[in-house]
């Protein structure tokens, strides 16, 4: 057709991901700038439980974003999937109790919103211009995998989110973390499915 406009080639998938991964850094040192890093930290980097959680939970967000990428063309192997997984085992096995379990502090002066409060700013802080620029970044490629496209991208998220609380609160909360990213990445597979249904019923858009 002539007035058919010329394809945009994309680049590579692990520059893509390399550029992206140049927004939590961002993040993470505006973060650093604006409120400090844990008091803590110097101590936690000396404890292996600590260090084991934090790099696992890193490395599942790199090599979750690069899946994404991976899946987001039509001819690599939906097997690339699968690369965050050994390290997301890793990053869950070395969860402790979670924030979740701390949700209020009771103390003399009553119930008061505990520290997992104050890390909810940082999570939404984090999460959200992260999820924005990745999904950005994806929305050029195919859509023939989008549901786990969704996933590994959300779980990227999700472990750089993590990844920043454990630099800057001193409590784990990758459990609220997960549920939250993870459970909105489902939400939104639910609904992009709902869609694409009613658009192919409807004759395309």
């Amino acid at each position: 057709m002539s007035d058919a406009r010329p394809v945009r080639r994309l680049l590579p998938p692990l520059l893509r991901a390399a550029l992206w991964l140049m927004a939590p850094v961002s993040v993470f040192a505006l973060l650093a700038l604006g409120q400090g890093v844990r008091p803590d930290l110097a101590q936690q980097l000396r404890e292996p439980a600590f260090v084991l959680g934090t790099a696992a939970s890193l490395a599942t967000g790199v090599l979750a974003a690069v899946a994404s990428f991976m899946l987001n063309l039509p001819d690599r192997s939906r097997h690339w999937g699968w690369l965050p997984v050994p390290t997301l085992v890793l990053w869950i096995a070395a969860v402790g109790q979670g924030c979740l379990m701390h949700w209020v502090d009771i103390g003399p002066g009553g119930v008061q919103l505990g520290e997992s409060a104050r890390c909810l700013t940082t999570v939404l802080v984090t999460s959200l211009p992260l999820s924005l620029t990745l999904f950005a970044m994806l929305r050029h490629g195919s859509l023939l995998r989008a549901n786990s496209v969704t996933l590994t991208a959300s779980l990227a998220v999700a472990a750089m989110s993590a990844t920043a609380i454990s630099f800057f609160h001193s409590i784990d909360a990758s459990v609220m973390i997960l549920i939250t990213n993870l459970g909105t990445a489902a939400l939104i597979v639910v609904i992009g499915s709902l869609f694409g249904r009613r658009v192919a019923s409807s004759g395309g858009l």
